[in-house]
């Protein structure tokens, strides 16, 4: 493992909760949009995240049956469609209303994406620590050496 090797983990995991946050703040700001271009509600949206291997050198997990995998860090793989059914109100005299006076509302429950927000926020909040603490570990031993 290299020396600012936990640095670029966490800053791939800042990256991670980053893009993380500002779905679910779109999610957020959508909540009551009956029509998209693409027609019908706004669907919410999720992160998907995975381990990301290393793509250059690095050293084996340790422990590692397949010796040979190394971590280095997390990325987000991609924003997927959330598809669980809409939210009907019944609403007759709206525009947006079916046949049957119902207004199809985004699939998206506030209260859960405050708590995922609260979550990404404090995911953000342990990478900085980490870094700030393997700087601190770094400058540490920067002094150990001079001496």
């Amino acid at each position: 493992m290299g020396f600012y090797d936990s640095i670029d983990i966490s800053a791939s995991g800042l990256t991670a909760e980053r893009l993380a946050m500002d779905v679910i703040a779109n999610n957020i700001a959508n909540a009551q949009t009956t029509r998209t271009p693409q027609g019908g509600p706004f669907k919410r949206q999720l992160v998907v995240f995975a381990q990301k291997q290393a793509t250059q050198s690095g050293d084996p997990i340790p422990g590692d049956a397949a010796g040979g995998a190394s971590i280095d860090g997390v990325q987000a793989l991609g924003i997927v469609q959330d598809n669980s059914p809409d939210r009907l109100v019944y609403e007759p005299g709206n525009p947006d209303a079916d046949g049957s006076g119902y207004v199809h509302y985004p699939n998206v429950q506030v209260v859960k994406e405050m708590v995922d927000l609260m979550a990404a926020s404090r995911a953000y909040e342990a990478n900085v620590t980490a870094i700030e603490q393997s700087k601190t570990l770094s400058g540490n031993v920067l002094n150990v050496l001079r001496a």
